[in-house]
Formats: C-alpha cells, sequence, structure tokens
C-alpha cells in the first residue's frame, strides 16, 4: 500500500506540475494579448484625435464659406436692389422724355398747321401734294376742316381721294 500510496503522490505532484505550467503559460498569453488590446486601444484612441481634430477643421472650413457666401449673396442683393432702382430711374426718364417729345411734335405741328392756315389754298395743295401721302395726313389733320376742305379741293383729284382715304383712318 504504501507503494501505491507513493506512486499515486508521484503522479498527483507531476499533474500539480503540469497544471502549474499551464497556467503559468495562460497568464503569460493573458498578459502578451493586454499589452496588444493596449496597443489597439492607443490606436484607436489616435484616430479618435484626429478625426475630432478634422471634424473641427471641416466645421471651422465650413463656417467661413458660409460667412464668405452670406457676404457675397449681401453684395449681391445690394447691387441688385441698385439695378432695380437705376432701372425704374430710367424708365421714369424715358416716359418724361417721350411725354416732353409728345409735347414739341404737338407743338411742331401746331406750328407748320398755323403756316398752312395761314397760306393760300392752291400753295398749300401743291406743297403737300409733293409731299409724302402719311405726312400730309398729319398736317391736314392738325388743320380746321374748313381749311382742309379748301386745301382739297385745290389738289389733283386723285392725290385730294387719296389723303381722304387716310383721313378717316
Amino acid at each position: 500500500m504504501k507503494k501505491i500510496v507513493l506512486i499515486v503522490l508521484c503522479y498527483s505532484s507531476l499533474f500539480s506540475l503540469q497544471t502549474s505550467e499551464k497556467l503559468f503559460e495562460c497568464t503569460e498569453i493573458f498578459k502578451e494579448r493586454k499589452s496588444e488590446l493596449l496597443v489597439e486601444l492607443e490606436r484607436i484612441d489616435e484616430q479618435k484625435q484626429a478625426l475630432s481634430a478634422l471634424q473641427a477643421a471641416t466645421e471651422e472650413l465650413l463656417k467661413k464659406k458660409e460667412t464668405k457666401l452670406s457676404a457675397q449673396e449681401e453684395i449681391v442683393d445690394n447691387k441688385l436692389t441698385d439695378i432695380t432702382k437705376k432701372e425704374a430711374n430710367i424708365k421714369n426718364m424715358l416716359a418724361r422724355n417721350e411725354e416732353v417729345l409728345k409735347e414739341l411734335k404737338e407743338l411742331k405741328m401746331s406750328k407748320i398747321a398755323q403756316t398752312f392756315a395761314k397760306m393760300k389754298p392752291a400753295s398749300s395743295a401743291n406743297i403737300l401734294s409733293g409731299m409724302d401721302s402719311k405726312e400730309a395726313v398729319s398736317i391736314l389733320q392738325s388743320l380746321k376742316p374748313k381749311t382742309v376742305g379748301k386745301i382739297l379741293t385745290k389738289m389733283d383729284a386723285k392725290k385730294a381721294s387719296e389723303l381722304t382715304l387716310l383721313l378717316t383712318k
């Protein structure tokens, strides 16, 4: 029996040595893995910091671009307002110029009408016969109907009928 106990004791010590060696190996593996994980964690932290820096730089750049865009939009809006004001002023000036031009034409026609009214009907008829029909009609329209009748009777019948047709339009 002593032998058996001795043999069991030997085996148990051998077995315990193998178990302690395995425990030692596991501890070493865990230590190595822990150091690998720490390195990986450091790398992730560095990437996180780089990403944060990139994000901050991107946001700053975006803010600058938005500010610049806002300034340019304001400049464009101001120019558009100026152009609109100038356009309105030009339209007003154009309308005033047209009114003045119309008054000048009326004044001119009035002077011409006075001149033709003072002339003898035969002289007026000769002058109007030689003119373009549209111009002659515009002069005749500015005269009194009685004067127009006298002038048309002194004209060539064909020209008088042409002018009469134009006067009715």
